[in-house]
């Protein structure tokens, strides 16, 4: 059961790293993404919110709840 968290995002990688830079490769593994549909719940910071930003295309994002 995934804990829950206030300021926290629900993160889901929805697309494929196959043929994309390498570093937005590596974005997706710093944040614990490596497989199609995999999740994480992530603290909500602003550090968090620019690697998200960088990979927008990659993956979903939703409040955790």
């Amino acid at each position: 059961m995934a804990e829950q968290r206030a300021g926290a995002v629900k993160v889901t990688q929805v697309g494929s790293p196959i043929g994309r830079r390498k570093d937005q490769r590596s974005t997706l593994i710093g944040l614990g993404l490596n497989k199609m549909n995999r999740s994480r719940v992530l603290e909500d910071t602003p550090a968090v919110r620019g690697m998200i930003s960088k990979v927008r295309h990659l993956v979903r994002v939703d409040e955790a709840s």
